[in-house]
């Protein structure tokens, strides 16, 4: 037990560290020991001190009492002076996260001697535990702000390939075939190097808007009638006639007459052996008369690629030829051959600039050769030439020759030409062709010239249409080619 010296000191020092501690204004002080405290006569303070309420105060009863006093003054006293907290924000943990305070914390002002804060400064809300010498918080770090993913440009459009210009030259024999009135026939037009056209399209604004263009060419008229049935025909000579009165209304009508220069009858007969044949110059031979004694020039024949397949069958062909001769008429084929214009030119034509000369013939192309040196040249009827049709067909020979078996016109051919050395743009390669062909039509003085099948087509035949970059290339060839 301690001695009653060490008591007051020790009850004096509690007293002086609670006051230093808890100074606060309202904070109360422990009564002095010097103070005359009452006796407390509560029945329960008797009860605890198993005394009777009359029972004298004794030294160690007093100095209990005081100390327990002391000590509950001094911590009501820090209790009473020290001011309730704010409370603070909580915060929520964000799974799968770092821990973060989310809460939005209230601004305040910062004082102008603080410095700004930057990337680095954190307040952290949550202290920092050390469990086993890790460290199980830290601060948290500065989210990247996003950067934008730039948006990839899109390749530029592949340029248009620019064909190599052809150089001047002798006047041009390449002429059109069109079926209606676009745009691009008076471009090509316009050159002045477009010597005959053939139409379908018989509006005569639109024939004389053709033969008034800088190239003032020949216009050939085709109407629309079905396909000759020669082996039916007995009567080729009334067969003309009943096709003459279907013809005159656009033939011999006084607008039409001024523009048109010849007209052809039906379209790539097919005369399948001699008889036939003997009818078909019958025919046409009736047709020319009755038209040249109106004035109107007629086309004879107008066959097809490779017809009459027996060449022998000219010599049945005569009379119409010799009838044409009389009435200023003109003969017509057809021309094409694929999968170049030159395949089966006799010598074989190969290569993209294979050359031609004035000996060549083939049996597709440059067939007309054959014709006029064994059957017509030597009867003295070498007649004017018109090839109403030409070009590159697919439909000729099916099966039976190179490139791709379902193809028609030139466009279905350009994969193939480029793939086998002809010209990787298609629309500049199939104009090198046709000026092939121009310049073996240039070599024969009988020939008028060749209509290129076709300009203004429209459904299954669109495959041949030289529309778009073809004409734009040949619209340069034909500039320089000028008569």
């Amino acid at each position: 037990m301690k001695s009653q010296h060490q008591t007051d000191n020790l009850i004096d020092n509690l007293t002086e560290s609670n006051e230093s501690e808890c100074a606060y204004p309202e904070a109360t002080s422990a009564p002095s020991l010097h103070e005359e405290t009452a006796p407390d006569t509560t029945p329960q303070a008797d009860a605890a001190e198993g005394k009777s309420a009359a029972a004298p105060w004794s030294r160690r009863r007093f100095l209990r009492t005081a100390w327990g006093g002391a000590i509950a003054m001094a911590a009501a006293a820090c209790g009473r002076s020290r001011p309730t907290p704010t409370p603070m924000a909580t915060s929520t943990a964000t799974p799968n996260s770092p821990l973060q305070p989310t809460a939005t914390a209230s601004p305040v002002a910062r004082s102008s001697l603080l410095p700004t804060p930057g990337k680095a400064d954190h307040q952290t809300y949550l202290p920092f535990i050390e469990k086993d010498g890790e460290e199980v918080a830290v601060a948290p770090t500065d989210t990247p702000t996003p950067v934008d993913t730039p948006t990839p440009k899109p390749p530029p459009p592949t340029p248009t390939p620019q064909a190599t210009a052809f150089p001047p030259g002798p006047a041009s024999k390449l002429g059109l075939h069109v079926e209606r009135n676009i745009n691009d026939i008076f471009e090509l037009l316009d050159t002045g190097a477009v010597p005959v056209v053939t139409t379908l399209e018989l509006d005569a604004n639109f024939a004389a808007q053709m033969k008034n263009s800088k190239s003032n060419p020949l216009i050939i008229g085709r109407i629309h009638v079905d396909q000759a049935q020669l082996g039916a025909m007995d009567d080729p000579a009334g067969a003309a006639r009943a096709f003459v009165e279907q013809l005159l209304p656009y033939a011999d009508d006084d607008r039409r007459r001024p523009y048109f220069d010849a007209w052809v009858s039906y379209n790539e007969p097919v005369a399948n052996n001699a008889e036939e044949m003997q009818r078909l110059a019958a025919f046409e031979a009736e047709r020319v008369r009755l038209l040249g004694d109106r004035g109107i020039r007629s086309i004879i024949g107008n066959f097809a690629t490779g017809n009459p397949t027996d060449l022998a069958l000219w010599e049945h062909f005569l009379p119409a030829v010799q009838a044409a001769q009389q009435y200023n008429g003109w003969l017509g084929l057809h021309e094409y051959a694929a999968p170049t214009i030159y395949y089966l030119t006799d010598p074989q034509k190969e290569g993209r600039y294979p050359g031609v000369s004035p000996q060549d013939e083939g049996w597709l192309t440059l067939r007309y050769r054959k014709a006029y040196n064994q059957y017509l040249k030597p009867a003295g009827l070498a007649i004017p030439l018109v090839f109403t049709e030409c070009g590159v067909d697919g439909l000729v020979q099916p099966g039976q020759r190179p490139g791709p078996t379902d193809a028609q016109g030139w466009r279905d051919f350009q994969s193939y030409w480029a793939e086998n050395g002809f010209g990787l743009w298609g629309p500049g390669a199939y104009i090198e062709q046709l000026v092939w062909y121009d310049e073996a039509l240039r070599q024969d003085d009988y020939v008028i010239g060749g209509c290129i099948y076709a300009l203004g087509t429209s459904g299954q035949w669109l495959s041949y249409d030289i529309q778009g970059p073809a004409a734009g290339v040949l619209k340069q060839y034909l500039s320089v080619h000028v008569s």
